[in-house]
């Protein structure tokens, strides 16, 4: 079966969802040993989220990026990722589902959070047909993520050094085993209309 162009693709439970980031050790470290983010955790800035693994890898270079060397598997509550959802604005204007550009400049403006689509990747980094959900999150949601959201923070750096070193030795299986198994995320009727054509 097709895989559908827009589907939130995602590691989850009943209650919770996990989302991917890379981060400096100064700031990766203590949010896993925390199981929070630190005070110098910036609130106020805009902090993208990830339910993509390979999306992170490939946005993170496997961790080995300047500031991305920490990859952390942060386990937020669904009710959390819908609000966000609910209340996000598209990253980009996209004719026949905004009004005009005016109207979407101003929406993204208002909005606390804001999705991009971007391919999906396969275990080369490659892009796929379809595609990965993207979640920015500002101001209040940026504090609701890293204040109320959060359920747990994992570092899956090993993991992931682990899962790059078998695809650079040819053993796919080996590393498609150990990804997470994301699978279709269900939400609700009617929360991704106004995120997607």
């Amino acid at each position: 079966m097709e895989e559908p162009k827009y589907r939130i693709r995602a590691l989850h439970t009943d209650s919770t969802i996990t989302v991917y980031q890379a981060y400096a050790p100064e700031i990766g470290l203590p949010a896993a040993r925390e199981g929070r983010f630190p005070e110098v955790w910036q609130r106020e800035r805009m902090t993208w989220v990830k339910p993509s693994f390979l999306w992170m890898m490939y946005r993170c270079g496997w961790g080995t990026k300047d500031r991305q060397e920490t990859v952390l598997a942060v386990e937020i509550s669904r009710e959390g990722f819908e609000w966000a959802l609910r209340r996000a604005c598209l990253s980009h204007y996209e004719r026949g589902l905004h009004a005009d550009r005016v109207t979407w400049k101003r929406q993204l403006q208002r909005a606390p959070a804001r999705v991009q689509w971007d391919p999906e990747r396969d275990l080369h980094l490659q892009p796929l047909a379809h595609r990965s959900l993207q979640l920015g999150l500002a101001g209040e949601a940026a504090r609701l993520y890293a204040d109320e959201w959060t359920v747990s923070i994992t570092d899956v750096t090993s993991l992931t050094r682990c899962i790059h070193a078998h695809v650079q030795d040819g053993d796919l299986d080996a590393a498609r085993q150990l990804l997470p198994s994301e699978r279709p995320y269900p939400v609700s009727e009617g929360v991704l209309n106004h995120l997607r054509r």
